[in-house]
């Protein structure tokens, strides 16, 4: 488990504005974005571009960003001034500087955050224009025209997708060399890592199994592509799933959708599977093999944790990263090692759904000082030199290069790369990558070791049920979140949920994602 852990999901999502709709009918080109400004009077040479960014500010940023600034100022004539927001409250606090007017220019953003409501109100620019112009041939090289169509919604392009592989699914990290002290080197299915984590929990009683923090919850049951901790799922990853907003309730839509023409969605708990997993979840909970503190330990504390030895399994992406967690990890137990652990039935013939829409988009404010320069930004982390700079920092301070396409971590330095310049055409594999951590980030390259989903680029438009969703969001946050971590009694849980889903206005939602839903199959 690596900052990547803490880079994806589950922040608070809110807010609403004008419908997707209208949106999508009033902005058919960037005649309504602001023009390039140098913005309060200053001259173009002292522009400052200002960026939101999650996270602690980088460990020996301050020299990385003096290095940066003074090769953007001699390439491009400006420079950045990013603004590093914890994790905690990232998702609020990105949110209300959007709709407070605040004139800052580029922002991280996603389905999982408020990326939705920021387009439906207009508050983020659609960037086809700026993109098809012809003025960022780094940028086009760098992000294939495949992706950029796939991430497309309604046909608009309201952010640019950072990806560092082409499919995007999360499993486990596991300390593998605990695994081998158990006799189980090799975990391939859901049933061994149930029986790694009783036999930690036996025979390692200072050490967590299953490290879990506050923003996870929703992960582990009911989620695109698989819930984390639901192994029907994993033996049947072929659900589709939506929602209106990141926190709001889950829909599983109609797998004939496509043939009937109906998306017929269903709450979570109807659909095979669900409330299984949450009764496995209760039993692992109440085990003790989950730490009791997951509603409130902050994602950056369990990171901590993993890497000092006392966490066994952790959330891993398909992105290359888990790795980067080792050198700390073997610092505090030499000899510790790690293995990425994806328990599809079938393994890599699975084909598990996917829709590639990118979990991190970098989004421009509608408000910003210049939506050209701030594409100039994106051009020019497109250039490798740059691009290594800003996501690995001073070469032979904080990394050394191994050839073209790996590298040595020697500095705590981690920048968020995610949320500004990733490029699956540029990114380096750190040197110590794992064996099983490089066969399933090969495999997430590959777009035929997957099945599209068909709802694959539906996106919900919350505007004509803003203040319902509002109060699902908020009845999902007080009961389930206990449910799904196992801290609640699944019978009384489940039905203190419902009980609070009707009064927030359930039908009323349900009956808003079927006629988006089916009007999407129709489109199709």
């Amino acid at each position: 488990m690596s900052n990547p852990m803490m880079s994806r999901r589950g922040l608070l999502a809110a807010g609403g504005g004008l419908s997707l709709a209208a949106l999508l009918a009033a902005c058919s080109d960037d005649s309504a974005a602001p023009k390039a400004t140098a913005g309060g009077g200053q001259s173009a040479a002292a522009l400052a571009l200002s960026l939101l960014l999650p996270g602690d500010v980088p460990a020996g940023w301050d020299a990385v960003l003096a290095e940066v600034n003074k090769k953007l100022q001699a390439d491009l004539g400006f420079t950045i001034k990013p603004q590093f927001i914890p994790w905690t409250s990232y998702g609020q606090q990105a949110l209300l500087k959007f709709t407070a007017g605040e004139k800052f220019d580029t922002a991280l953003q996603a389905r999982w955050l408020n990326m939705t409501q920021l387009a439906a109100s207009g508050s983020i620019v659609e960037l086809s224009s700026l993109l098809s112009s012809g003025k960022y041939p780094n940028l086009a090289a760098t992000i294939d025209p495949k992706i950029i169509e796939l991430n497309r919604w309604g046909g608009k392009l309201y952010g640019l997708p950072q990806i560092n592989s082409v499919a995007r699914f999360h499993h486990f990290s596991i300390r593998q060399d605990l695994a081998e002290k158990l006799g189980m080197s090799d975990i391939a299915d859901f049933e061994g890592l149930e029986k790694f984590w009783y036999d930690v929990k036996q025979k390692n009683k200072d050490i967590i199994p299953i490290g879990i923090s506050s923003r996870m919850p929703k992960l582990l049951v009911a989620w695109n592509p698989v819930g984390w901790l639901n192994p029907y799922m994993w033996d049947n990853p072929t659900m589709s799933i939506a929602s209106f907003t990141g926190d709001s309730l889950n829909f599983v839509l109609a797998a004939d959708g496509k043939t009937s023409g109906s998306s017929n969605p269903i709450p979570w708990w109807e659909a095979p599977g669900m409330v299984d997993a949450l009764r496995l979840i209760r039993k692992y909970y109440q085990d003790g093999l989950i730490n009791k503190n997951a509603l409130t330990l902050d994602s950056k504390a369990l990171d901590s944790q993993f890497k000092a030895g006392r966490v066994a399994t952790g959330w891993a992406m398909t992105d290359g990263l888990s790795s980067t967690a080792l050198p700390e990890l073997t610092k505090s137990v030499p000899g510790a090692m790690l293995a990425n652990v994806m328990p599809l039935k079938g393994g890599e013939s699975a084909k598990p759904y996917q829709t590639f829409q990118s979990d991190n988009f970098v989004v421009f404010n509608a408000k910003g000082q210049s939506n050209e320069k701030a594409m100039q930004l994106q051009d020019w982390v497109s250039i490798k030199e740059n691009h290594d700079l800003l996501n690995y920092g001073l070469p032979g301070k904080d990394w050394n290069a191994i050839g073209d396409d790996k590298y040595e971590k020697v500095s705590t330095y981690t920048f968020p790369g995610f949320a500004l310049a990733w490029r699956a055409k540029l990114e380096r594999r750190i040197k110590d990558m794992t064996e099983s951590e490089t066969k399933w980030f090969d495999w997430a390259q590959n777009i035929d070791n997957f099945t599209v989903d068909p709802y694959a680029s539906f996106v919900p438009d919350p505007e004509p049920i803003k203040r319902e969703n509002t109060q699902v969001t908020a009845a999902m946050t007080q009961f389930a979140n206990p449910l799904f971590i196992g801290a609640v009694d699944v019978d009384q849980g489940l039905d203190k949920l419902k009980k609070a889903l009707d009064r927030a206005g359930l039908a009323k939602v349900q009956a808003e994602m079927a006629k988006q839903a089916d009007a999407y199959l129709k489109g199709q």
